[in-house]
């Protein structure tokens, strides 16, 4: 009988890097959308620092929104897949 805190490795992977896709799609979203409120959120969330200065007018660019969705996605599994191996091992 499998141990009911048994994770398996790729599918938690794989949902995590689903998981985080999605985020970062939503994240790139709310930027694109509403960019004045996102930074005001951005420089709450860091404490008060100020990014204003290192935002610059220019077009949304695909091809690096999916390149970072790529290495995010990535990242991800092998993160989730060692996650589930580390838990399996210290549930034994």
């Amino acid at each position: 009988m499998m141990n009911p805190t048994t994770l398996p490795p790729l599918r938690t992977g794989i949902a995590l890097a689903i998981t985080v896709g999605v985020f970062y799609a939503l994240c790139a979203l709310a930027w694109a959308l509403a960019p004045g409120p996102f930074l005001g959120l951005m420089n709450n969330l860091f404490h008060g620092m100020d990014f204003s200065p290192l935002v610059q007018q220019r077009p949304f660019a695909w091809a690096g929104f999916l390149v970072v969705l790529f290495v995010l996605g990535a990242w991800a599994l092998l993160a989730g897949a060692f996650f589930a191996w580390v838990l399996n091992r210290l549930t034994r």
